[in-house]
């Protein structure tokens, strides 16, 4: 009996071993592939971070954040003021309008890379605790109406704010080197963020602190009442998805140069709906739906940017309306529930 589940699950495995080995292959060529869309692809590995990130709270968890975006915008102005304050005076960098008359060096510029994308990491983890502990008190609408308030709150705030630069932004310097060496770097920076916390989610879902947060989703008093500590888990999740989305919003910082608070870093209309769109368009709840999600998000907003330029928000509309009128499963959940021997699902008979 034990023998044959394991022979009818090898081939199960073997599938899933090969779609890994191909994506990862797709991955590393895909900029040498298409030369001319990398800058295109960097955006959909930053996609795939963000609508990642979303779920761990969205989806498993059943809080659904507006204001993600709070920890993209923050990130970005943490790796500016770690890479600025490397070489010069933030204070007097930003008055003087940045890149344009000062200048970095090669090791300056890399060291604050990296710094900026760690300790924008750390620091949007440690504000997603602080924030945390009030939102959380917050359920259903109001959490997400609470978190919209903290993003649309902080991109007010830094744009009144001298210091980093006010509603003018802020710049960065070039990448110092080839500029379409420079783009290829971005991509692997992002494709690293995304392979990482796809992994890391892998592994977690499948612990007890996986199965913790979907007993938050099901039901979190009864959770609460089987003796399980659920702001914690509600606090830990939330602080990975903030460090995931605050390194992407470093690694933007590096690759966009100039940014400015409203309309670039807390971008609450645009990225901030946009990785709630990718979720429900791939399947809430699901490790793969957000994944693919993005990718058909992404496509489809760059098609209609491109050719349908002045009625690209009537389709990003219409996309919307019919995915939570009539697709509200996503791709993966409708997948999951007509094919779910892909899946590794055996119901009727061959579960007998």
């Amino acid at each position: 009996m034990s023998g044959a589940r394991k022979s009818a699950g090898m081939p199960i495995e073997a599938r899933r071993i090969a779609l890994y080995l191909v994506l990862i292959a797709l991955m590393l060529a895909a900029p040498f592939l298409f030369p001319g869309f990398r800058t295109q692809l960097a955006a959909l590995w930053l996609m795939i971070v963000v609508a990642l990130a979303w779920d761990m709270t969205g989806g498993q968890m059943g809080y659904n954040s507006l204001g993600n975006v709070f920890f993209y915008g923050t990130g970005m102005y943490v790796a500016a003021v770690i890479t600025i304050a490397l070489a010069y005076d933030v204070g007097e960098y930003t008055s003087a309008a940045g890149g344009g008359i000062h200048a970095f060096t090669d090791a300056q510029y890399f060291a604050g890379m990296a710094l900026g994308i760690i300790g924008a990491g750390v620091f949007c983890a440690v504000c997603a605790l602080l924030i945390g502990y009030i939102t959380f008190g917050l359920r259903g609408p109001y959490f997400a109406i609470g978190t919209l308030g903290v993003a649309i709150a902080a991109g007010e705030l830094v744009s009144n704010w001298e210091w980093v630069g006010g509603g003018q932004g802020i710049s960065l310097p070039v990448y110092p080197g080839d500029l379409e060496t420079g783009k290829v770097v971005f991509y692997f920076l992002f494709a690293a963020a995304g392979i990482a916390l796809f992994v890391l989610l892998r592994w977690l879902y499948t612990t007890r602190f996986g199965a913790a947060m979907n007993a938050v989703r099901d039901d979190e008093e009864k959770a609460e009442a089987m003796g399980l500590h659920t702001l914690r888990y509600k606090l830990a999740a939330w602080s990975i998805a903030a460090f995931f989305v605050g390194a992407a919003g470093a690694i933007s910082a590096f690759q966009l140069i100039h940014f400015e608070p409203l309309e670039t870093a807390y971008q609450t209309i645009n990225l901030g709906i946009f990785m709630v769109v990718c979720v429900l368009l791939g399947g809430k709840g699901t490790l793969w739906g957000p994944v693919v999600g993005a990718v058909l998000f992404h496509v489809f907003k760059e098609v209609t940017w491109n050719y349908l330029l002045g009625w690209q928000w009537v389709a990003l509309g219409a996309l919307i309306v019919v995915t939570v009128v009539y697709f509200q499963e996503g791709v993966m959940g409708y997948l999951m529930r007509r094919k779910p021997e892909w899946f590794g699902i055996r119901v009727g008979r061959e579960a007998e």
